[in-house]
């Protein structure tokens, strides 16, 4: 049976976003021994995520260089968690090997995953989340000459479309849920950030229309049209594929299975709960960037610098930047107040609409369920191979139902991986 190897640090970070970037950078200087992974084949995040058709911005570039100035910083990209099989470690894999991380302190910054809604056709081969999209693009996937339609809500959405643009598709629609008077007090708004108000010049689009959501998505094997309700009357566009964006939801499953708290939340999935220092419930445990609530790149570097300051026990640098990091809250909640989602949304799905892809389960199927346990046990909702991280935040979205704690092993892992840990008289369970 293979021994599985056991290697220590002072400070270990769970994601290469960008707050996970900030947060090694402002911890460096210690001279802590620093290890950061990520499960994307470089740093950056999703929103600065490379690939053979990204255009990397001149921040990510700059934050990449400062993490291989420090002798004192590891990245292991392409590594997942598994599981937290003792006290202060981490069970990790990679393409090669599965390995245990005993760590000092530990910053998680596991950023958010989209939000994906069903709707009559969106199994239909051609429907992405929008920020799949982009990621789709970046890796390579050409779109050259498609006719693109971009909906759901938020700036995700011109970001979107511009990725697309800027790939050679036809942007026909983008088709925002949220009011004008929403939209224009949002965009008037932004003169307290003026960088996020060029950048919305930047991204602006003739083809951008308020009060607009979809109906359905209709095609014989794939995309043909989507049909859409703007304003007061129904419209039907021919198109190659649909993005949708209907928002984020905060990446908990590795703080949830550790122990750390949950803050409220008024609607949707509830982040992760820090405090001033980004310090989560569990000692030794911090958090920072989306997986505390959705926000944007700055207020992640904001946060993710704070806590790798703290973690080293430097809080009076940490405290320096409560004002940048007070900034870019404000952003956020602005946005969210701005384009939150109507609760008509919730009544997009028909009855014979799939919620669970995986194991086929229709919208009806679930009307009767008592919560989430009794979907999974009685209809096999979130039993397939997503295992919930799709169906599960369109539950909790759709009638309110809280998906209970993530159990290990965190993500599909190889036997030789789990069988390594019996060598060491380990259980895979909870701390």
């Amino acid at each position: 049976m293979t021994i599985l190897a056991l290697e220590h640090c002072d400070l270990l970070i769970v994601g290469a976003g960008p707050a996970g970037m900030a947060a090694a950078v402002a911890a460096a200087p210690s001279g802590a021994s620093i290890v950061v992974i990520d499960d994307n084949p470089a740093p950056g995040g999703q929103i600065w995520r490379d690939g053979p058709g990204a255009a990397l911005p001149p921040a990510a570039r700059k934050w990449r260089e400062a993490l291989e100035r420090h002798a004192n910083i590891r990245v292991c990209s392409g590594t997942r968690v598994i599981a937290a099989p003792a006290h202060g470690e981490l069970l990790l894999e990679d393409a090669v090997r599965g390995w245990r991380m005993q760590w000092k302190k530990l910053i998680l910054c596991t950023g958010a995953r989209e939000l994906l809604l069903p709707f009559p056709g969106w199994t239909l081969p051609g429907v992405t989340g929008a920020g799949g999209l982009q990621a789709l693009i970046k890796a390579g996937l050409p779109v050259e000459g498609e006719r693109i339609v971009v909906a759901g809500s938020g700036p995700l959405l011109l970001a979107a479309a511009a990725t697309a643009r800027a790939a050679g598709a036809k942007v026909v629609r983008i088709a925002e849920q949220a009011s004008l008077a929403a939209a224009a007090g949002f965009a008037v708004k932004l003169l307290r950030w003026p960088g996020k108000a060029v950048q919305a010049l930047t991204l602006g689009d003739t083809r951008y229309r308020t009060s607009s959501r979809i109906v359905a998505v209709q095609g014989r094997g794939q995309v043909e049209s989507v049909l859409l309700r703007q304003g007061g009357r129904e419209v039907q566009i021919d198109c190659d594929r649909v993005a949708c964006g209907f928002g984020l939801t905060p990446n908990t499953q590795l703080g949830q299975m550790l122990g750390c708290a949950l803050a409220p939340a008024d609607t949707g999935a509830p982040p992760l709960a820090v405090d001033a220092l980004q310090r989560t419930s569990l000692p030794g445990v911090y958090a920072a960037g989306e997986c505390t609530g959705f926000g944007g790149s700055e207020r992640a570097l904001a946060q993710g610098t704070i806590a790798g300051y703290a973690a080293v026990g430097n809080e009076r640098a940490a405290r320096q930047h409560e004002h940048e990091r007070a900034r870019w809250n404000a952003f956020a909640a602005q946005l969210h107040r701005s384009f939150a989602l109507a609760p008509d949304i919730r009544q997009m799905p028909q009855p014979d609409t799939l919620v669970c892809r995986c194991e086929d389960v229709p919208f009806s199927a679930l009307a009767g369920c008592s919560g989430w346990t009794d979907a999974k046990l009685h209809r096999r909702c979130g039993m397939g191979a997503c295992q919930g991280r799709v169906c599960g935040d369109a539950a909790q979205f759709l009638f309110g139902w809280t998906p209970p704690s993530p159990r290990p092993p965190l993500s599909p892992a190889r036997i030789a991986t789990l069988a390594g840990l019996a060598v060491h008289g380990n259980d895979v369970d909870r701390q």
